[in-house]
């Protein structure tokens, strides 16, 4: 029999739900009509899409109408950044974000500020927690928006959203966050957390892949990027019905999940658990991030081993059925350190040599005990191989 897989990469994507699969199955087969039609099937149709919207919106604290459906966290980013930028005023052509953003919010900066946008980069304080003092001072009459993250897709490092929500809103600046490694891991209440608009990934949260959304304030102007009658006009095309039901399956679960508080509790001990393994046993070993582990996600932990390649590690601990994750992959294949890394003051050998590891509310503990061990023996055969090569 073929090895167990361990898999430790749940920031990448998660495994769909059961009834998450039976509600895309549902749609397939019963529910595969147009829900723009005017007629019943279609009308049945559109009712199970809206009941989807409710379940989503309820697991983020909002109206369904604030809900915009979308293919995912990076269209979602997309309409957020360039609709508000299209609705601002000719003097407000400034974008205020950070270096330790998904890069589908650097890469879209970055193409913006070719195009003539301006783009500002807020600073950072130790473990890549952005100093919120530092951003309010760039926020000036010229910025139309401001985009941090809410949690890191690589670190887990927890923003102050409040805090800079708090001084956007006293601008009149929208502020944008994309909340997808946050949505459905943690309460999100955004009935009373100053964030304009938020864009989440359903995949993240045991919904399937291909599905998203855009949380939009009242008040927030927004102009479309895809035109269409669909989606209050806001999102054109014919909507993804199995995945929206799948997401608001995946909603309503993960609503039920979050109030069993001590599930949390549970699995942040598993996570600082296997931190405590690997970093006993390679004395060399660094957590990279907030020293404070309240202020990272309960799901994850990025571990730098100084003077290893993190592709020679991922394909050992592959072999050993340990799934984890690195930095960014180049057209080449190889695997260059990673820019947020990097961008965190993060030394460049030990960005080299970092992994992500990643749980979800299914990992067990026999999970990180085993995936603790297979890096720690995948560490130390790398490590003899140097030798014996030196």
């Amino acid at each position: 029999m073929g090895r167990a897989t361990i898999y430790l990469d749940n920031n990448a994507t998660t495994r769909p739900l059961p009834e998450v699969a039976e509600a895309v199955q549902r749609s397939l087969v019963e529910h595969w009509h147009n829900p723009s039609s005017i007629h019943r099937p279609g009308q049945s149709v559109r009712q199970q899409v809206e009941l989807a919207r409710q379940s989503l919106a309820k697991l983020v604290g909002v109206r369904p109408r604030e809900v915009i459906f979308t293919s995912g966290a990076t269209e979602s980013i997309d309409l957020a950044i360039r609709g508000v930028l299209a609705a601002a005023p000719e003097s407000r052509r400034t974008i205020v974000t950070t270096r330790i953003e998904h890069e589908a919010v650097r890469d879209l900066c970055e193409s913006l500020g070719v195009s003539g946008v301006t783009v500002r980069h807020a600073p950072l304080l130790a473990g890549g927690i952005v100093d919120s003092d530092g951003l309010e001072e760039m926020l000036d009459e010229s910025v139309a928006l401001v985009s941090v993250q809410w949690a890191n897709n690589e670190t887990g490092s927890i923003q102050p959203v409040e805090r800079i929500g708090e001084a956007c809103r006293a601008r009149k600046i929208a502020f944008h966050c994309d909340g997808s490694q946050w949505v459905g891991k943690m309460p999100t209440d955004l009935g009373s957390t100053p964030i304009d608009l938020l864009s989440l990934s359903g995949h993240k949260f045991h919904a399937p892949k291909g599905i998203g959304a855009l949380i939009v304030r009242p008040g927030v102007r927004i102009r479309p990027v895809l035109r269409g009658v669909q989606e209050q006009e806001r999102r054109g095309g014919t909507e993804n019905v199995p995945g929206i039901l799948g997401l608001g399956a995946a909603a309503e679960s993960a609503a039920a999940w979050l109030e069993e508080t001590g599930e949390r509790q549970r699995l942040g001990v598993l996570r600082d658990r296997f931190e405590r393994l690997v970093l006993d046993a390679i004395p060399d070993a660094v957590v990279n991030g907030p020293e404070d582990p309240a202020l990272r996600l309960w799901n994850t932990t990025n571990i730098g081993f100084p003077g290893l390649e993190s592709e020679a590690l991922l394909l050992l601990l592959s072999e050993r059925g340990v799934c984890a994750s690195a930095g960014a992959a180049c057209s080449s294949g190889s695997l260059d350190p990673s820019p947020v890394l990097l961008a965190m003051g993060v030394a460049e050998p030990t960005a080299h040599g970092s992994l992500r590891f990643s749980l979800s509310r299914e990992t067990s503990e026999n999970e990180i005990e085993g995936g603790a061990q297979a890096v720690i023996d995948c560490v130390a055969r790398l490590r003899r191989s140097a030798t014996s090569l030196a």
